[in-house]
């Protein structure tokens, strides 16, 4: 399984040392709040850009926005390996077939109060299946082990669809363990990550 830091909870006051010692990470976790879909704000695609002159790894951009063909132009700027929309937002399909139309890869991920079978529409277009673990919009929050049910619903679509399956949210060491026996392929860690005294060495025993 590999490991996606996001920067949501990392120390901003020395981002590029930061940065540096996640260079044994799969990809760079951006988490996007516009204070509408979810109630915080996080950051918007200038602060992105310069993050992503920090580091050569891919970016993973998380929209947890209401309108997100509002922003999928700006974050297409930046080439991530991925952009992730929500099944609630507006214009899931549009939003899809733009992110698509970037040669990038499309997301799709669900909050956890919404049924799996929402997004079984969009199967075909996705790259990515990110499935909350937390509900959307702080950090912090405890994990909600009954989510990794819906990974267990994914697994049997995963052959026959070609998409990795992403969880985000409460992953510290012992729920990292249940993600891997549930066949999760890459965990979003965020608050747990920054809490170590070694962010390398954790990074390269976790994955």
């Amino acid at each position: 399984m590999k490991i996606a830091p996001s920067v949501l909870n990392a120390p901003y006051h020395h981002l590029e040392q930061t940065f540096k010692a996640l260079d044994h990470a799969f990809m760079i976790h951006l988490d996007i709040m516009d204070g509408h879909f979810v109630p915080n704000l996080s950051f918007g695609s200038h602060i992105a850009k310069d993050m992503s002159t920090m580091t050569q790894l891919p970016l993973d951009v998380h929209l947890m926005v209401t309108h997100p063909i509002q922003h999928i132009p700006a974050f297409a700027e930046l080439a991530p390996q991925y952009i992730t929309v929500h099944v609630e937002a507006k214009d899931v399909d549009k939003s899809l077939d733009m992110i698509k139309g970037s040669n990038i890869g499309a997301g799709i991920s669900l909050k956890p109060g919404t049924p799996i079978e929402t997004i079984f529409p969009y199967i075909d277009k996705v790259d990515l299946v990110l499935i909350m673990t937390v509900e959307p919009g702080f950090g912090g929050q405890a994990f909600m082990t009954e989510m990794l049910h819906k990974v267990r619903q994914l697994k049997s679509y995963q052959e026959k669809h070609h998409f990795i399956i992403e969880v985000d949210g409460g992953v510290n060491d012992e729920t990292l363990r249940l993600c891997e026996e549930a066949g999760v392929d890459v965990a979003v860690v965020g608050s747990h990550l920054f809490k170590q005294k070694d962010i390398r060495t954790w990074l390269k025993n976790a994955q």
